[in-house]
């Protein structure tokens, strides 16, 4: 009994211990889980870009002056149209229901026009996106446009990368209370010109202005800048990286559009690797051509390093190119270390072989045939469309009145349309019916009569009531298809609407 005692002891004592490690390991699992959950929600690193020169800088530069300018000034262009017209060259009225480009109107009925243009723009970044990656995030995107004003600004009050560095690690003080006022200030300037500008493509340019600066303007006006202004102020100002992060769905569907053979911005390892610190006067022999200086990481917008390799984060916007450009100059190597290149030709460079850069591939040649295509169809259909059309609505309630001849009335609702920029006479007739007498309410000597003359004026919607009468002989069927049809007897031009008249249970 005590053998067996003593022998029990021990392996009693062994299970205890074991519950007691296997819950040590549990904490630890737990403890693990939890950090590895909190690495998640990583607080975010500021970024301090640091200015470069070099190519790809300038051509931001210029692609910054020539989409802003063409954002705030557009509105105040003029274009003469005729007499009460309105002389703004780009212009959404939305009081009169028109949209006007230049010597283009489109009216609602004609929205398929700016389908079209979406669709042009859709499949143009696809085919840039399939030659040079994320070009346009890193040249023309709204939101890079505007941090990149957003950090220039920052970098004029505030100094570069290291002044700027410097300052956030300092305690408050007047100095640097009064640069963070500046800068916040300009800031919410630009952030209003932009609001501003927005509004003025949705009246005349020159009216809103007054309007708004003596306080008659509607609050929807007031109401849109104060919100533009924000989110421009938001995005652009403190959001900056985090918006290309984790807001817009670009970087995700990009993956789609390119391939193997696209162009992105690239570090080339195989010429930098094996990298590190590289001291005046040292050979260049059995090492790479990366110094490690980090001067691509200081340039990047998006706080990432390009040797990396490929990453959702980078925009493609060449600055780290230029940065390691100037680099390459001071320590007497070929520039171009990092440059738009595509990984294959990484792998055929180690293999000895020769890049190969294609940019005419079944991919591009198939975005830019569809962009051809669509684009041409446009044109076509903006040159041949009708300046006039022809909407009908039959009334519901009743759906037709039995007069005591036996005759029956339906009532019809149209709309006239003249696009043109005179006034138009147009003949109003009716298809498909036998001896149909139309009333048109409202006009002269338009009573139970085959056709009804009406005048439009230029760019005018004319509203008709007209009423339809047949008599008891020409009624065949409770429901008989008919026609209206509105002639320009000056042009040819026509315009016809397909509809019913209805009898009821009537029967001749």
């Amino acid at each position: 009994m005590d053998s067996v005692t003593e022998h029990a002891k021990p392996h009693q004592h062994n299970e205890h211990e074991g519950h007691a490690a296997e819950g040590v390991q549990r904490s630890d699992a737990t403890a693990t889980n939890s950090a590895s959950q909190r690495s998640f929600y990583k607080s975010r690193v500021a970024i301090y870009p640091k200015l470069v020169h070099g190519t790809y800088r300038r051509l931001k530069w210029l692609v910054m002056i020539v989409t802003l300018g063409i954002y705030y000034i557009t509105p105040w262009i003029r274009w003469y149209r005729g007499p009460g017209m309105p002389d703004q060259a780009v212009l959404v009225d939305f009081a009169h229901e028109r949209f006007y480009f230049f010597f283009i109107e489109l009216w609602p009925q004609e929205v398929y026009y700016i389908t079209g243009l979406l669709i042009l723009a859709a499949l143009g970044i696809f085919l840039a996106s399939a030659v040079l990656g994320r070009v346009w995030c890193g040249y023309a995107c709204p939101q890079t446009v505007w941090t990149d004003l957003y950090v220039a600004v920052e970098r004029w009050v505030e100094g570069d990368r290291a002044a700027r560095m410097r300052l956030a690690a300092e305690p408050m003080s007047f100095g640097k209370l009064r640069k963070r006022l500046t800068k916040h200030f300009i800031w919410l300037l630009i952030a209003f010109a932009t609001g501003g500008a927005l509004v003025f493509y949705c009246a005349d340019a020159p009216t809103l202005l007054h309007d708004l600066v003596t306080g008659n303007a509607g609050t929807f006006a007031y109401a849109f800048i104060g919100i533009l202004t924000f989110t421009t102020y938001s995005l652009a100002g403190l959001m900056r990286e985090q918006v290309c992060t984790y807001m817009c769905p670009w970087p995700r569907i990009q993956a789609a559009l390119i391939d193997h053979e696209t162009l992105s911005v690239l570090y080339r390892s195989d010429r930098g690797e094996p990298r590190g610190p590289h001291k005046k006067g040292q050979p260049w022999e059995g090492r790479g051509h990366c110094i490690d200086c980090n001067q691509c990481v200081a340039a990047c917008p998006m706080g990432i390093d390009i040797r990396d390799g490929a990453q959702l984060e980078c925009i493609n916007c060449a600055l780290c190119i230029d940065a390691c450009d100037e680099v390459m100059e001071k320590v007497g190597l070929p520039k171009r270390l990092i440059a738009y290149d595509t990984g294959d030709n990484i792998e055929r460079r180690l293999a000895g072989q020769k890049p190969r850069y294609r940019i005419v591939r079944a991919r591009t040649l198939l975005y830019a045939v569809l962009l051809s295509a669509i684009g041409l169809f446009m044109l076509y259909a903006l040159d041949t469309r009708a300046t006039m059309g022809l909407d009908v609505l039959r009334d519901r309630n009743p759906t037709f009145i039995a007069l005591s001849d036996g005759s029956v009335r339906n009532g019809y609702t149209l709309k006239l349309m003249n696009h043109a920029d005179h006034a138009r006479e147009l003949i109003l007739t009716i298809e498909d019916l036998r001896h149909p007498a139309m009333t048109a309410i409202g006009l002269e000597d338009a009573e139970n009569v085959s056709s009804v003359p009406v005048e439009v004026g230029p760019d005018t919607v004319y509203p008709l009531r007209v009423l339809v009468t047949l008599p008891p002989s020409a009624i065949h069927s409770r429901s008989m298809d008919m026609e209206f049809i509105m002639k320009d007897p000056k042009t040819g031009e026509e315009s016809e609407v397909h509809t019913v008249f209805l009898s009821g249970d009537l029967q001749q």
